[in-house]
Parts: structure tokens; C-alpha cells; sequence
């Protein structure tokens, strides 16, 4: 079973994420930030991050920097808004593999985490 980090600030999108994955046989952890997200890597040693552009503290940009300094390998895709394209770019140039965007449909969120961690 596959183990997947979901890292948003808003707790209905964690919820949202983390139901949808583990309904479809995924083991979920959840991180509110980026710094929570940094620690729960560490410790949980995901297959996969769903990672938040839009975050306060730490943004998603900085998170995926951060994670792919600490593992070459960590595959992360985005979550993001409408009108990110520009930070959804630079993402994907450091190194995320995919991006989702929010509200997100179901079938592209697997689709994007089978993608990740295939």
C-alpha cells in the first residue's frame, strides 16, 4: 500500500484528500504547513507528497525545495488555485512531477498520485 503525505493549510481540503486516497486503498498522513510537512516526511518516508502551493509559513515552493534537498527522490505533485501557472511552472522545473488543480476532480487526483508514484 502506497503511502501518500496530503499537505494543504485548509482542513476540509486535507479531509477531502485523505478520504479520497484512503477510500482508493492508500495510506494517508496529513500535514497543515510546510515545516509540519518537513518533519512528517522525515518520520512517515512517504511514496508520494500532495503538496499546497498556497500555504502560510512555508509555501508549497519553498516545501518542495526543502524536501528535494533532503531527498533527490521525493515525488511531489502540486495542488493549486486558478491563475498559479506561473508558480505551477517553477514547481514543476524544481522538480514536482505533476500538479492538481483545485477544486480538484476525484479522478484526476488518482490519476495524478498514480502517476507520482508510478
Amino acid at each position: 500500500m502506497a503511502k501518500i503525505l496530503v499537505v494543504d493549510d485548509a482542513a476540509f481540503m486535507r479531509m477531502r484528500c485523505t478520504k479520497l486516497l484512503a477510500d482508493n486503498g492508500f495510506d494517508v498522513a496529513e500535514a497543515a504547513d510546510g515545516a509540519e510537512a518537513i518533519e512528517k516526511y522525515k518520520d512517515y518516508k512517504p511514496d508520494g507528497v500532495l503538496l499546497d502551493i498556497t500555504m502560510p509559513n512555508m509555501d508549497g515552493l519553498s516545501t518542495l525545495k526543502e524536501l528535494i534537498k533532503m531527498d533527490p527522490g521525493a515525488r511531489v505533485a502540486m495542488v493549486t488555485a486558478m491563475g498559479q501557472q506561473s508558480m505551477v511552472m517553477e514547481a514543476l522545473k524544481t522538480g514536482a512531477r505533476d500538479f492538481v488543480v483545485k477544486p480538484f476532480d476525484a479522478d484526476r487526483v488518482l490519476a495524478a498520485v498514480k502517476k507520482m508514484i508510478s
